[in-house]
């Protein structure tokens, strides 16, 4: 899946092309380093920059011999160049290498993230303010509560994504640091010096303090991040996909011209794009796992993170890449339909006005415990009536709950009939609406 449907600027980052340009661009840095602090003479360093290169099928042709990739690479590198090939790798050990080279790829990769989930962000905040004031039952449990707006719901989407996009900004800070420390980390063989302006050089800060490796809870951090965010990308997934059920029909995914739902059933218009970034959430959840196990490595290290990494990384940001810009298109042509939302508020005979009668009466000196006695006997009356087909509105338009409480006695001796009819009211639950939204849209 990866392959066939990763966006290419998010799989350019992970091509074994672009792995080897950033590891020849942290080798050069560090050649300029070595070159500032008055090791490497000016010509090398100068040809050292022009002329290194790479060539992959020879990286492969040294590695088969010699089992080490970042030796393959080197001497690959050294073919390029004359003499001066001596500098390269001066002072490093392969980690050096490989983990400032992975920072300037997972940083890269992350700020495509970012962008990604800011434009989904966008995109729920249009059809927000689009429904701010789209009336529709509230539900816990899957049973229906009180009266909510489209736009509210919307509004938490929108509010919760933010808080992932902060959570990937941290991330971007921990995972944006390098090494240049040597083969235990110890700098026994550089100056600390050279480290920090191999960093400043490619965009970096310098790890305070690393073994052989950068350590990997950053990694695992980074991780966790993206897998919170696929999390709550599945959140909104899984709601529209509620909301496209026959029997609910509130909202659907566009169904486009010529667009086919089954091969055997014509009628049919299955959420098939939410299905799918159901399914990729789960997989990059899945690489937070092996992530954290990484984190445990003997010692000064040893190379058990590797195998995975070659897994996680790209594939992590390649599906995150893709979900996002499919979850931001199902948003943005996302098909509302408020006139069904209005007739599944009414389907419960009043019901979801309960509680704005239950709260009236304790205000005319009744007690709670009563209150909610006289209230749900009425209710559970529309239960039975409708468990038995009756029609939640009656004959003049009114709710089955409406009706129940005007006849009863009790009620009536404490609210008359305006004050009932009163707590029928929609307009109630979307006062604070406008106040919400400023709130979460400042």
């Amino acid at each position: 899946m990866v392959e066939r449907y990763a966006r290419d600027e998010m799989k350019s980052k992970w091509t074994i092309q672009a792995k080897y340009d950033a590891w020849l661009e942290v080798e050069k840095a560090a050649v300029k380093g070595w070159n500032k602090l008055g090791l490497v003479p000016n010509s090398d360093c100068q040809n050292i920059l022009k002329n290194a290169k790479f060539d992959i099928n020879r990286i492969d042709e040294i590695e088969r011999k010699t089992k080490h990739d970042v030796i393959a690479f080197l001497t690959s590198i050294s073919e390029s160049l004359g003499e001066e090939s001596r500098w390269v790798h001066y002072g490093m050990t392969s980690s050096d290498c490989i983990d400032t080279a992975v920072a300037l790829q997972m940083k890269d990769s992350l700020n495509l993230i970012i962008s990604g989930a800011k434009t989904l962000m966008e995109a729920i905040k249009k059809r927000a303010l689009e429904h701010k004031k789209t009336l529709m039952v509230g539900r816990s449990h899957g049973i229906h509560g009180e009266p909510i707006t489209f736009g509210l719901v919307l509004a938490i989407w929108y509010d919760e994504i933010k808080r992932n996009v902060i959570n990937l900004e941290q991330s971007l800070e921990v995972i944006s640091v390098g090494q240049i420390s040597g083969a235990m980390g110890n700098m026994a063989h550089s100056p600390i010096e050279l480290e920090e302006f191999v960093c400043e050089e490619l965009g970096l800060k310098p790890a305070p303090v690393s073994n052989q490796v950068i350590q990997r809870d950053r990694y695992a951090n980074l991780m966790n991040a993206l897998a919170l965010l696929a999390s709550s990308c599945e959140k909104i997934a899984v709601a529209i996909r509620h909301y496209q059920r026959t029997e609910v029909y509130e909202a659907e995914e566009y169904f486009s011209e010529g667009q086919k739902g089954s091969s055997a059933m014509p009628h049919k218009r299955n959420p098939v794009l939410s299905e799918n970034v159901t399914g990729l959430c789960r997989m990059i959840r899945s690489y937070a796992q092996p992530s954290m196990e990484n984190v445990a490595l003997w010692h000064e290290r040893d190379i058990s993170h590797s195998s995975v990494e070659r897994f996680t990384l790209p594939d992590s940001f390649i599906t995150t890449d893709f979900m996002l810009h499919r979850l931001s298109g199902i948003i943005e042509k996302l098909l509302v339909y408020p006139q069904n939302m209005i007739k599944n508020l009414n389907i419960t005979g009043g019901l979801v006005f309960s509680q704005r009668v239950l709260l009236e009466l304790p205000a005319k000196g009744v007690s709670r415990e009563d209150a909610y006695k006289i209230v749900q006997r009425n209710a559970m009356k529309v239960w039975k009536d409708l468990q038995i087909g009756k029609a939640a509105l009656n004959e003049k338009g009114e709710s089955l709950f409406l009706e129940n409480l005007l006849k009863d006695k009790d009620l009536r001796e404490k609210l008359n009939e305006d004050e009932i009819r009163g707590c029928f009211d929609y307009n109630y639950y979307t006062k604070n609406v406008d106040n919400i939204f400023a709130r979460v849209f400042k």
